[in-house]
Parts: structure tokens; C-alpha cells; sequence
């Protein structure tokens, strides 16, 4: 297989193809051949996603969203349409009985054990399935979240390699223009969230993106 290499001389094209060289002789070059995500809705997974179909080719790329009582209908919407965009089927798996069993098991956990709890299911979901399938699993976590803290391990960390790893935030953003006819729109113009409680986002936890990646440049 050969990557999909986006035209162009700008730094956008070529740190977009770089990621998806790396993904690509990655898979390659240690003899697997499909890769699978977890779909979330938000702009890191679609920019991970669309990475592994240009590096790999739509038909070596399996997609599921695991969405839970938190997740939006605009977050489902977001992510199905983005497969559409991408020729690429996505199945939907609800973690919420699994969610009620742990919580009945586990019913004095804290607020925050409550949202990584959900994360971890899904890991465990997604890498059962890797198991399985021999289909590779793929992370999301760009670097400005993983600088802060803000991911979690055994959950949304799951994942043999990530592509977008060392970029910034703010940084896939701007990749992400390079792929908006894949990205639907309101990907691109939505409060970044992990849905994990009611009404969530980022910036409750995490300065403004822009301000966010402008501290970790000068560190």
C-alpha cells in the first residue's frame, strides 16, 4: 500500500504527509495490515481517522463510536458523517450497560473516577476487538492534552501508535483545513469536549486552546 500524500508546499502539507508516512510504514513495515479507531465526534479521532485512510486506504480502516448517556446526538451525527466522508462504515457499540453495572458494583467512586471510568471501558472494548480482529489500534491524544495531564491512561491512551502525537492542539486544527472535505464543519467549530459528565468541555479544566499551546511553546 501507498500513502495518499497531500499536494502542496505549505508546513500544513508537509507535517500531514509526515504523520502519514509514519503511520503508514509503521503498519507497514511491521507486517500488520488494518488499523482501527474510536470515534468520538470530536476533531482528534476525525484527524486520526482520515490519516489512517490516506496512509492505508479505506478498506484497511475499521471505525466505532462508543458513545455512553453523556454523548451528544451532534457528537454521534458528527462522527457518522465523517465515516461517511470517508468510505468507511462505523460501528456503533453502547457502553452504558457496562457503565450501570460498574457503577452499581463501584457506588461511592468519585466524580472523576466516574468520567475516566467510561474511558476505561471503551479501551477495554476497543482492544478486545484488536485482539480479535488483528486490527491494530490507533490513539487520539494530541500533545497539548497529553503535556497537562489531560488523558487517561488505560483509557483514551489505549492504542499500539497515535499519528497526531506530536501535535499540538491548535496545530491539528490547522491540518485539519487540508482535510475539510473528509471533516464536516461543525467538527471543526465546536467546543472541544470529552463528553464524560453533563455539558462538558475542555476549557472547564484546561486554558483556551490558543492560550494553552502559546504556554507550552515558551516551555
Amino acid at each position: 500500500c501507498h500513502p495518499a500524500l497531500v499536494a502542496g508546499s505549505m508546513l500544513q502539507a508537509k507535517n500531514y504527509n509526515a504523520c502519514i508516512l509514519g503511520l503508514h510504514d509503521y503498519i507497514c513495515k511491521n507486517n500488520f495490515q488494518k488499523v482501527m479507531i474510536g470515534m468520538s465526534g470530536g476533531i482528534d479521532s476525525a484527524m486520526v481517522a482520515a490519516m489512517a485512510v490516506d496512509a492505508l486506504g479505506a478498506e484497511n480502516v475499521a471505525l466505532y463510536a462508543l458513545p455512553s448517556r453523556f454523548n451528544s446526538q451532534s457528537s454521534m451525527d458528527d462522527a457518522l458523517l465523517c465515516a461517511k466522508n470517508l468510505g468507511v462504515n462505523l460501528e456503533v457499540i453502547s457502553i452504558e450497560k457496562m457503565f450501570e453495572a460498574a457503577l452499581e458494583t463501584l457506588p461511592e467512586i468519585s466524580p472523576l473516577a466516574k468520567e475516566n471510568l467510561q474511558s476505561r471501558i471503551r479501551g477495554n472494548i476497543l482492544m478486545a476487538i484488536s485482539n480479535t480482529s488483528g486490527a491494530l489500534l490507533l490513539s487520539t491524544g494530541n500533545k497539548s492534552e497529553m503535556a497537562c495531564g489531560y488523558a487517561t491512561i488505560y483509557g483514551d491512551m489505549c492504542g499500539a501508535f497515535n499519528p497526531i502525537k506530536d501535535l499540538y492542539k491548535t496545530e491539528i486544527y490547522q491540518l485539519a483545513q487540508l482535510k475539510s472535505d473528509v471533516i464536516p464543519q461543525n467538527i471543526l467549530t465546536k467546543a472541544p469536549s470529552a463528553e464524560l459528565r453533563e455539558n462538558q468541555k475542555d476549557s472547564d479544566s484546561l486554558p483556551e486552546y490558543d492560550i494553552l499551546d502559546k504556554i507550552l511553546f515558551a516551555l
